[in-house]
């Protein structure tokens, strides 16, 4: 049965149209519409990548979400938060903002296509960051949906050093998977860093060499069901999906996978 009446937490590391058009962005753009047209309430948070060109989307600073920051390390980084609107739509969505991190003028990798060596502190700042944007909204999700493997640390955050915060209590988390073009690692002190001083080895495990087979592995594990969007996933990666309630991404128009994706939001509710 499609859910009705629930608020949706829908977490993308891109988003068209303020990136390139691809399938995690594409989807991003889609189905929180979908979702909102089921009378559900949605919020919808990406990284204010330096790409996304504020004036041309008309983002503008939340000034009563500042005073934020993420620490990582020894080191305070704030952020800030902007919103804009996705055209033809009444769908906000919340970007998360740091100079440090995000105002460069590529993605993932800089111009010699090498992968950036503080992407670890890049996905760390923005899951926390997702959660402590929603703890200062004081908006408590039934359903939170983390898109792609920037967005991977936050079913484990939800379920250790936030599980007890009433914003999350009753909280379920879906993560979906992607394929990936390679298979870069964010480093051999990511999950020293991604513990936040607060979590042990063992919680971070799962990441493995935290490289995007690690990250998903990680997604996955904590995670209470998984959307698997790819055909080409490796078979370790397979079996952890098994093992989860899970949704093969549905092939066909938009309005025909978004009323899956609603369905399955409801099944994942009513085995709480």
């Amino acid at each position: 049965m499609a859910i009705t009446g629930k608020k949706v937490l829908f977490v993308s590391s891109e988003m068209s149209p303020f990136l390139e058009e691809s399938q995690v962005s594409s989807i991003a753009k889609h189905l929180p519409q979908a979702i909102q047209e089921h009378n559900n309430e949605i919020r919808v948070l990406v990284p204010r990548f330096g790409l996304i060109n504020e004036r041309r989307n008309r983002l503008h600073e939340v000034v009563r979400l500042s005073g934020i920051n993420i620490s990582i390390g020894d080191n305070d980084n704030p952020l800030v938060i902007k919103v804009a609107s996705i055209p033809g739509t009444r769908i906000q969505v919340y970007f998360l903002d740091n100079e440090d991190f995000f105002h460069r003028k590529h993605l993932y990798h800089d111009e010699n296509k090498e992968f950036f060596d503080d992407n670890d502190e890049r996905t760390i700042f923005f899951c926390k960051g997702v959660l402590e944007t929603v703890k200062k909204l004081g908006w408590a999700p039934d359903i939170i949906h983390c898109q792609g493997w920037m967005t991977s640390l936050i079913p484990l955050y939800v379920k250790t050093i936030y599980k007890d915060e009433p914003v999350f209590r009753n909280s379920k988390v879906i993560y979906s998977v992607f394929a990936e073009k390679d298979n870069a690692c964010l480093g051999e002190e990511f999950a020293q860093k991604a513990s936040l001083n607060e979590l042990d080895d063992k919680h971070l495990e799962c990441f493995g060499k935290a490289d995007f087979m690690g990250m998903h592995i990680g997604g996955v594990s904590y995670s209470d069901a998984v959307i698997n969007c790819s055909d080409c996933l490796s078979p370790e990666l397979k079996e952890y999906i098994k093992g989860k309630p899970n949704l093969k991404h549905p092939a066909g128009d938009i309005e025909y996978f978004a009323e899956k994706y609603v369905e399955f939001y409801g099944s994942v509710l009513d085995k709480s």
